[in-house]
């Protein structure tokens, strides 16, 4: 059997890449942290850690522990949390963390209708970037995420080690967001070539990333005006004339006599957004959740 106490000094050596700094964090000296991480590595009778002068690597054995590690750690954390809803004589709780524009037009009526099932229901939502909501889920401190990605893979796999699972929920393809005025502004879709002069409003990092990357497709080099982590505020600056914009379908306002929307002919960056949940942790009101923001 794996002794849990050498598995968190292991996840702790991973996470600072040396036998001094986990020390530090666990408040042990180095000497023992080096004495626990020797006595795991003879019960499993292989290296788990390679020491050298850049620090402490984990080896594939080390890297697998660690996986493992956390996965047990996240379903004490969610026991514990269950425990202490039963203590709390059965309320209910919902952790959930979301990115901003999923969390603005995804989340509410889901909330909504589980609040009309639930009326007692304690919620906590709180607003991350896909890499930390995923990382809340797997260390039990949010029940379900709303995540995105782009090109590729979704950030969890089938079968993979992490403890997770993904559920599509929908594609949210970008559009081009431009002043009302602007020349292309009547058009039913818009080459991105067509664009290269124009100056940009970045309205997400990510996006922007992705607008560099079919920009260099397409033969140009974009020049931004503005960035910004807030759509809204993207928008508003280019209904102001600031510039034109990439913005996904569920962030975008209405258009107006100040703002104008058109589609982008392909290649363009599609966002994929789907739904992490713990694959051991079967909760009723996750999968309530999960229903209600489920298209159809």
């Amino acid at each position: 059997m794996i002794d849990m106490q050498r598995l968190r000094v292991l996840r702790e050596v991973a996470e600072h890449g040396s036998f001094s700094k986990a020390a530090a964090a666990l408040l042990l000296t180095p000497s023992a942290v080096s004495q626990q991480i020797a006595a795991l590595e003879r019960s499993l009778g292989t290296t788990v850690v390679q020491r050298g002068p850049r620090g402490a690597v984990l080896t594939e054995p080390g890297r697998m522990l660690v996986e493992t590690a956390d996965v047990i750690m996240a379903e004490l954390l969610s026991t514990q949390e269950q425990i202490g809803r039963l203590a709390a004589r059965g309320t209910q709780r919902l952790s959930v963390a979301t990115f901003a524009s999923a969390g603005q037009t995804l989340l509410p009526a889901a909330v909504s209708a589980l609040a009309a099932r639930h009326p007692g229901l304690e919620w906590k939502v709180s607003e991350h970037e896909p890499e930390q909501a995923i990382t809340l889920v797997r260390e039990g401190k949010a029940d379900l995420a709303l995540v995105f990605h782009f090109d590729g893979q979704p950030p969890v796999s089938p079968g993979d080690r992490s403890g997770l699972h993904w559920t599509q929920l929908m594609d949210d393809p970008m559009s081009i967001v431009l002043p009302a005025g602007h020349r292309l502004a009547g058009r039913s879709s818009i080459a991105l070539g067509e664009l290269a002069g124009e100056t940009w409003v970045e309205g997400c990092l990510s996006v922007g990333d992705r607008l560099k990357k079919y920009a260099a497709l397409a033969g140009f080099e974009p020049q931004f005006a503005c960035r910004t982590t807030d759509y809204n505020f993207a928008q508003a600056l280019i209904a102001a004339g600031v510039g034109v914009g990439l913005v996904p379908r569920i962030a975008q306002l209405a258009p107006s006599e100040k703002l104008a929307v058109v589609a982008l002919d392909p290649p363009h960056p599609t966002r994929y957004i789907g739904i992490v949940t713990a694959r051991r942790r079967a909760q009723p009101l996750v999968a309530e959740l999960m229903e209600a923001l489920l298209p159809g």
